[in-house]
């Protein structure tokens, strides 16, 4: 990924999510100075696996695993206090040392409890399929200028008077929807000033941090969390996330020029998958979208959450491309689908009886489309072991090389597992 001509580079899901970033991560990593997460919250799980241990990670980037590699949480993050603290916790128990090796942008908002009270109630009556995490309320309140950053926890007698105002205004708006529970400014006055003399060592000026890096020759690997089709202006809008999913959104939030991007990989299951609510149109029929759940492994790694699985979009893909830039694809999970005998790809839809080749911009629309399918040979053997892309059987590169060209990007990398040595480097 990583050469003379590439110094940062983007990791964006090409799909609704859960594709598998983290893992490519965690492998990238291996060649970079810093790991940067960009956006999103603790409603994103990533999970690693590393020999025989297993990692689920829902704020601190991949590349904490690798020591040596400077991990940061950029301003673009909502950032949950507790959740971070436990992660560290656990990480420091399990033997991975983190002291010095992570920064948090003191532009970065905090997610407080009344946010997830907030969210709880909202999710009550507008059904979206959040995972309750309070990460929509946090970015209201970022956009509506109101929001607690992690750089205002340096003076705690000015943070009480923030909450005084904000705790009151949540209040407000939970009665008004009917909620059981109230937000308590004591309660919230307590957590902050826990965790502030903590969380204050590791506050820093990110951007100006990656900047530095960047101007010494540094390798950087930005790392976003949800996927494309959940950015919030180019999603399936309302069956979003709050924050830009896509690459444009990794420069904005994590503080540096657009122009420092060199590259952006697209990372795509061999299926899909959607967790949460909203359309899926190349949704599996109930037996195998229940044998695709079974042999992935498809729930949420922070909810449990089932998710629901469906063939190949290449239309969802190539608007992925489009609206990231993407200059490679990795495709994640082919193991998946090695004991189908025939695996449908959808090469496009049918709206109103006429063929639809791009992506709809309305959720209504996209509801009413019809998959065109084009059914491809399975391969029935195991992939799992392969190591090189001509060690996989004929019928898996047929498949590959018929997705990368319906999304018309090349394919950088194959996974066939979890473990770090079954992603296949291509070219």
């Amino acid at each position: 990924m990583f050469d003379d001509r590439t110094r940062c580079a983007v990791v964006v899901g090409a799909q609704w999510g859960d594709e598998g970033k983290g893992k490519l991560v965690d492998v990238l990593a291996e060649q970079a100075d810093f790991v940067v997460r960009y956006q999103g919250g603790a409603n994103a799980g990533h999970t690693v696996v590393t020999g025989d241990s297993q990692f689920i990670l829902r704020q601190i980037p991949s590349g904490i695993l690798h020591a040596g590699v400077t991990c940061v949480i950029g301003n673009g993050v909502v950032v949950d206090p507790v959740t971070l603290f436990s992660e560290l916790d656990a990480l420091t128990e399990r033997g991975v040392a983190t002291d010095g090796r992570m920064f948090v942008s003191d532009r970065a908002h905090l997610v407080l409890p009344f946010h997830k009270l907030l969210d709880a109630a909202s999710e009550k009556s507008q059904g979206i399929g959040t995972t309750g995490k309070g990460i929509g309320p946090a970015y209201e309140d970022k956009v509506g200028r109101r929001g607690v950053r992690v750089g205002d926890l340096r003076d705690m007698s000015r943070v009480r008077t923030f909450l005084e105002e904000r705790v009151a205004r949540a209040n407000r708006m939970l009665a008004m929807m009917g909620a059981a529970d109230l937000a308590s400014l004591d309660e919230h006055v307590d957590l902050l000033s826990g965790y502030a003399p903590r969380l204050n060592t590791l506050t820093a000026d990110t951007g100006l941090l990656l900047h530095r890096a960047l101007r010494a020759g540094k390798r950087i690997l930005l790392e976003g969390a949800q996927g494309s089709l959940l950015d919030l202006d180019h999603g399936t809008y309302p069956f979003v996330t709050s924050s830009s999913t896509t690459a444009g959104g990794a420069a904005v939030g994590a503080g540096i020029g657009p122009t420092s991007i060199d590259a952006v990989l697209g990372v795509v299951k061999a299926y899909t998958t959607r967790v949460g609510n909203g359309p899926l149109p190349s949704a599996a029929a109930p037996a195998d979208d229940e044998r695709l759940r079974k042999e992935g492994g498809e729930f949420g790694a922070v909810t449990g959450r089932p998710r629901r699985c469906g063939w190949f979009d290449a239309t969802v893909v190539r608007y992925a491309v489009r609206v990231n830039g993407l200059t490679g694809l990795a495709v994640t999970k082919l193991d998946v689908l090695d004991d189908f005998e025939k695996i449908p790809v959808c090469t496009g839809y049918e709206l109103d009886g006429r063929r639809c080749e791009e992506f709809p911009d309305e959720v209504e629309l996209l509801e009413r489309v019809k998959p065109v399918y084009e059914v491809l040979d399975g391969w029935r053997a195991s992939t799992s072991a392969a190591r090189r892309l001509d060690e996989l059987p004929s019928a898996a590169r047929a498949y590959l090389a018929r997705l990368e060209a319906l999304a018309e990007t090349p394919i950088r990398y194959v996974s066939v597992g979890t473990r770090r040595d079954q992603i296949i480097p291509v070219g």
